[in-house]
C-alpha cells in the first residue's frame, strides 16, 4: 500500500504541509507515526480525503441541460486566440491548465473572453494514466 510524507500530500492536495499538520492534528486526515517519528498517511486515505474535499467544486449549475459528461472544471478564461475558422481557449481551473480548441462561431456566440467564468466539461475515450518512475 503506498503512502506518503506530508510534503508529498501537501503537493497532492496543492496545500501547505502546515495545513496537512493541522488537518492531521485535528483528525480531518489520518496520519500514523513511522518508526523513525516522521508522520505518513496511507494512499488510500489520502485518495478519500482528495475526494471528499473536491465535492461541490465543480458543480452543474441549476437548470442546466442533464449531461453524461462526468468531468467538469470550473475556471476562468486566460488567454484565447481566434483565427479565421478555430479558437484556442485556455482555462485555469484551480492548479489545472484545460486548453480547449473550439470554432470561432462558439466563442463568439458563448461570449468567451479573458476573465470569463466558464465550466470545461470532458467527454474522451482516450485518458492516459502515467505512474512517476521512482529514481
Amino acid at each position: 500500500m503506498p503512502s506518503y510524507s506530508i510534503g508529498q500530500a501537501a503537493g497532492l492536495l496543492c496545500v501547505s504541509p502546515e495545513t496537512v499538520r493541522r488537518w492531521a492534528d485535528a483528525g480531518r486526515l489520518r496520519a500514523v507515526r513511522t518508526p523513525d517519528g516522521a508522520r505518513v498517511v496511507d494512499g488510500p486515505a489520502l485518495a478519500a480525503f482528495a475526494k471528499e474535499r473536491a465535492e461541490g467544486l465543480h458543480p452543474v449549475p441549476e437548470g442546466a441541460a442533464a449531461t453524461s459528461v462526468r468531468n467538469s472544471f470550473a475556471g476562468i478564461v486566460t488567454a484565447v486566440r481566434v483565427d479565421d475558422v478555430a479558437a484556442q481557449v485556455e482555462i485555469q481551473s484551480g492548479p489545472h491548465r484545460i486548453v480547449s480548441v473550439v470554432t470561432r462561431e462558439s466563442v463568439e456566440q458563448l461570449g468567451i473572453a479573458v476573465g470569463v467564468s466558464v465550466t470545461a466539461r470532458v467527454k474522451s475515450t482516450e485518458v492516459y494514466v502515467d505512474v512517476p518512475q521512482d529514481g
